[in-house]
């Protein structure tokens, strides 16, 4: 199994349930609607997937070549940009996303009105989302 490519391609079916999970939840604030079921499954559904991707994330890093050598020399690798990336930027920021991503998700499930379940999603998935697109290797997107 390629777990790189699939890491990469299962990153747009996340990035997209986050972005459909935001724009339920905007909508549903500035319109005063409550927190149906459809806001909170497409929450529920990015949350899954983030850690999904995470989890074919690290199976990627622990086969990658660029990780490998990356460990082989910490002190070289946190010099070079582009291995400091894929050795550190990129794993520990989309785990702090996901963690964002499960905070935003069990504080919406347990508030008690729709404007602050709402608000929770806009506040910790759009940080999340933020953290994760800053942290994709661009350059190299698609190339697996």
């Amino acid at each position: 199994m390629d777990y790189i490519s699939n890491h990469s391609n299962w990153a747009l079916i996340t990035i997209l349930l986050i972005l459909i999970a935001l724009i339920f939840a905007i909508v549903g604030l500035f319109s005063k609607k409550e927190f149906g079921i459809m806001a909170r499954k497409f929450s529920l559904y990015a949350m899954i997937a983030t850690h999904i991707q995470v989890i074919l994330g690290l199976i990627s890093y622990m086969i990658s070549e660029k990780s490998q050598h990356a460990m082989q020399n910490m002190g070289a690798a946190m010099k070079d940009s582009t291995l400091r990336l894929y050795a550190v930027e990129h794993p520990l920021v989309m785990i702090i996303a996901a963690v964002l991503l499960t905070v935003g998700y069990s504080k919406a499930k347990s508030a008690k009105n729709s404007s602050v379940k709402f608000k929770n999603i806009v506040i910790f998935y759009s940080i999340g989302l933020l953290l994760i697109l800053s942290r994709i290797p661009w350059s190299d997107w698609g190339q697996h």
